[in-house]
């Protein structure tokens, strides 16, 4: 082992040159310190973004939620059409049908939000009370989701052609495909749940600005009810 005077004399031996070098490069550490740490943490973990699609992607979505919102005539069902819609060419009956739905929603204005609920006591998220509303009041089972709802065998409705008890379907996540679902009351209302902060069931105006722009189109999904439901009304 070298003895410490042998350290100090082998440092006291570094040539007069360096001293004024070390002093020279003395400011540098301090910028290479940083340096070296901005560098590792640019190596750390890092989240994974989100996919997200290719702006020809979001042009084309664009496109076709526009295209639906619009409706085309060949789609839309004519006043002939409406009234002979039925599995079994009943005549169509449906206002009394539309006033116990809406009467009943009315009732459950302020039930809480709850994803997924489908119940009063467990509140409802929007198709759980469109659901529940159309099974109790008029004896129909509807498809649980807004995606599946949207797609049910029954008359599209021209905006301007609605009547209480007419599904809306809505696109609120601005990617053009429905997410929300609501019940036409008349004079350009609907009732809906909303959502946890909005205070769950409630009405709004069809005309305000933003449900005016997420709109995609409307159903008559009472054309569907079963025939005992229409005779029993």
């Amino acid at each position: 082992m070298i003895p410490i005077e042998g350290i100090v004399s082998t440092f006291q031996r570094i040539p007069d040159t360096v001293v004024p070098m070390l002093k020279r490069f003395a400011p540098l550490v301090p910028l290479a310190l940083v340096t070296l740490l901005f560098g590792c943490a640019a190596q750390g973990p890092t989240s994974q973004p989100q996919d997200r699609p290719s702006v020809t992607a979001q042009s084309a979505v664009k496109s076709q939620a526009s295209h639906s919102s619009i409706f085309d005539e060949q789609d839309l069902a004519t006043e002939e059409d409406l009234q002979a819609f039925s599995s079994n060419s009943k005549p169509y009956e449906l206002p009394v049908l539309a006033d116990s739905i809406l009467e009943r929603g009315m009732a459950l204005i302020g039930t809480r939000y709850r994803f997924g609920g489908t119940s009063e006591q467990s509140g409802f998220d929007c198709s759980g009370f469109i659901g529940y509303l159309f099974r109790e009041e008029a004896g129909m089972n509807l498809p649980r989701s807004t995606r599946e709802m949207i797609n049910v065998d029954a008359p599209k409705v021209a905006r301007n052609k609605l009547k209480p008890g007419d599904l809306l379907f809505f696109s609120t996540n601005g990617r053009g495909r429905v997410s929300h679902a609501g019940i036409y009351l008349g004079d350009n209302q609907f009732i809906h749940s909303s959502s946890r902060r909005s205070g769950g069931v409630r009405i709004d105006s069809l005309g305000d600005r933003y449900w005016s722009k997420t709109f995609l189109e409307a159903k008559r999904a009472l054309a569907m009810a079963p025939t005992t439901t229409l005779s029993r009304n």
